[in-house]
């Protein structure tokens, strides 16, 4: 009986796995291996927080393999050297993998796997379908969500998840694993207690998460998923980031939950194809816009504001809980990324490329997919854009979706102790006022930044002299 090789990447998980599916059927010895080799994803190899919930993620994914009389080994250094190592002492005749979409991990895998003089099978089970499949009747590639979504729905349902394997055929040696804690993926400065205290990862967990999430939440989604200050949605992210849990899964799940809450919900997912598909489609949208034209828009470099910014110092209330959120548990509430993307972008007239290193830094469930087709849509140069006229203002924004002030009193206890409909403007109370509220603004707390009416009109501005020099070229 020879040997093979799973080759773990972002799929951390053993239910609904195809490719520890696929190793487990076959009649081969299984050798579960994680490579870590950062510098081969160049400038896109994790960042802080995600590098802490990996490390985690191994940690559960290799007492999950344990219940089931495995190992998963752990490997660092070249990948293509690893590989080769492993399929020379060990007879590997066969390696099994999930696909990826990064664009610089798919060029490295794919010289692997030209280069190996083993079988590869590679299976999709990170997407629901694959991009080869979902075109429009003129066979390109889409670059709006609805018609892309709808397409999809069109298709063969996704199928069923795949059972995990109660057992794996296990090799007569096993290779030499590193322990994880020498992948030196925890933070060397301790800040991340308050990650820790919100967030548990392992597939455990996500299966626990996407379940509370429907029997809870998940027909109030459609209403609860826009107010920050309430747990109104799923918190799958990191998970779906790292494999922990299937599309698959949450799809067959949700069916059993019959509720416009939950179909918006798996719409949502649906947005995450999406990213992924425009991402395996444009390749180069990690560091281009898909729109060519705002390659030249000018963008207006600024350290002071940028560093206000990523420190929640905006003197915004709305901009400035979501950027500390971020930092203190490494996730975001989704409308209040759009709201801090669009400020930096629209009012800061800062690179959007600038707002996604930061959260690819900070996020724990940073998805080179999502983040990318995020920051361009609020920037206005992606698929579906927002039209970059189409400013956030986020005065009207926390007073809309935080009315009572809940989710800035607690990431901005400077100003807690304002009322409700002060809350959001704090610069618009008098001294006196402030000071019966102990709030003293540029010295407790920031005033404004930028003018948000003056900000806007320089966004503006810029935009229709950018489409001016669009309409000049022939």
């Amino acid at each position: 009986m020879s040997n093979c090789l799973v080759w773990f990447h972002n799929d951390l998980r053993l239910f609904d796995n195809p490719a520890l599916s696929l190793a487990s059927k076959s009649d081969k010895k299984v050798i579960p291996v994680f490579i870590w080799s950062p510098g081969e994803a160049n400038d896109w190899h994790l960042g802080g927080a995600a590098k802490w919930w990996l490390n985690y993620s191994l940690e559960a994914l290799s007492l999950d393999l344990r219940k089931i009389g495995s190992e998963l080994i752990i490997k660092k250094g070249e990948t293509e050297n690893v590989i080769s190592e492993l399929v020379e002492k060990y007879e590997i005749t066969e390696i099994f993998m999930n696909r990826r979409f990064e664009p610089k991990i798919v060029e490295r895998d794919n010289k692997i796997i030209k280069n190996i003089n083993v079988e590869v099978t590679v299976s999709n089970g990170n997407l629901l379908f694959n991009p080869e499949d979902i075109k429009t009747g003129q066979g390109k590639n889409y670059t709006v969500f609805t018609p892309f979504w709808k397409n999809c729905k069109l298709q063969k349902e996704p199928r069923t998840p795949l059972k995990k394997p109660t057992k794996l055929n296990t090799p007569e040696s096993w290779p030499m694993s590193l322990p994880i804690k020498d992948l030196n993926l925890l933070p060397k400065i301790k800040w991340d207690s308050n990650i820790k205290r919100t967030w548990k990862p392992g597939e455990k967990s996500a299966k626990k998460t996407l379940k509370k999430f429907l029997v809870n939440n998940g027909s109030n989604y459609g209403k609860n998923r826009n107010i920050p200050g309430i747990k109104g949605t799923s918190r799958l992210s990191p998970h779906l980031r790292f494999g922990e849990i299937s599309p698959h899964l949450i799809w067959h799940e949700s069916k059993k939950y019959h509720n416009k809450g939950v179909e918006h919900f798996v719409r949502e997912v649906g947005w995450r194809e999406f990213s992924y598909h425009l991402l395996n489609n444009f390749p180069f949208l990690t560091n281009k816009p898909l729109r060519p034209e705002f390659e030249n828009f000018p963008w207006s470099p600024n350290k002071k504001y940028l560093e206000s910014w990523k420190k929640g110092m905006t003197g915004y209330p709305i901009v400035d809980a979501g950027m500390r959120e971020l930092w203190s548990t490494g996730w975001m509430h989704n409308r209040v990324r759009m709201i801090v993307a669009s400020f930096l972008v629209k009012h800061l007239l800062l690179d959007w490329k600038e707002g996604a290193d930061w959260f690819w830094d900070t996020l724990v469930d940073a998805d080179l997919a999502s983040n990318t087709s995020g920051w361009q849509w609020t920037a206005g140069c992606g698929a579906d854009a927002a039209p970059y006229f189409r400013v956030f203002n986020p005065i009207l924004q926390g007073k809309r979706f935080d009315s009572n002030g809940d989710y800035v009193r607690k990431w901005v206890p400077e100003i807690s102790k304002l009322p409700n409909e002060k809350i959001h403007t704090p610069w618009e109370v008098s001294k006196d006022e402030l000071h019966k509220y102990d709030v003293v603004l540029g010295k407790t707390y920031p005033g404004p930044i930028v003018d948000h009416v003056e900000a806007r009109n320089i966004a503006l501005e810029a935009f229709d002299k950018l489409m001016a020099e669009k309409r000049k070229v022939p």
